[in-house]
């Protein structure tokens, strides 16, 4: 069937999406992809952090996220632990070496961490870097 001059047009839209499909989209998303939503969203109200998926590798940066695991990685002579950590866009590994265990780094707290982002063994990896506990996961920072 052709359109005719007597037909009413299709209504305009603007291009975002009316409450219904707001509130559908918000009801079928995954816990997954809240808590990443939730994560990017904290990490953005804080001054001078980056998203750990935008940051450029060898130069001074500050990332914040939500600690994932900790593990000791143990050497002959110098243990070094590894901390994951994920922003909601990609995760970072944090290495001190010559640490066992830091107070305070365990799964759940929120940490920033500031330094130099490489990529070893296709990893983003932080060696070493200055940080700052800002608490448990969905806590406001204040």
């Amino acid at each position: 069937m052709s359109r005719t001059a007597s037909q009413p047009d299709a209504p305009v839209t603007t291009g975002q999406p009316g409450a219904l499909r707001r509130l559908t989209d918000r009801l079928t998303r995954s816990s997954h992809e809240i808590e990443a939503a939730e994560l990017r969203r904290e990490s953005s109200d804080l001054d001078g952090v980056v998203h750990i998926g935008d940051a450029p590798q060898r130069i001074t940066v500050t990332v914040c996220g939500e600690v994932r695991s900790v593990t000791l990685r143990p050497r002959e002579e110098t243990p070094a632990l590894d901390v994951e950590v994920w922003d909601g866009t990609e995760s970072l590994h944090l290495v001190w070496l010559g640490r066992r265990r830091i107070a305070g780094i365990i799964p759940g707290v929120k940490i920033q961490a500031t330094g130099r982002i490489t990529t070893r063994r296709k990893v983003k990896t932080m060696f070493n870097p200055a940080y700052e506990l800002i608490g448990r996961a969905g806590q406001a920072h204040g």
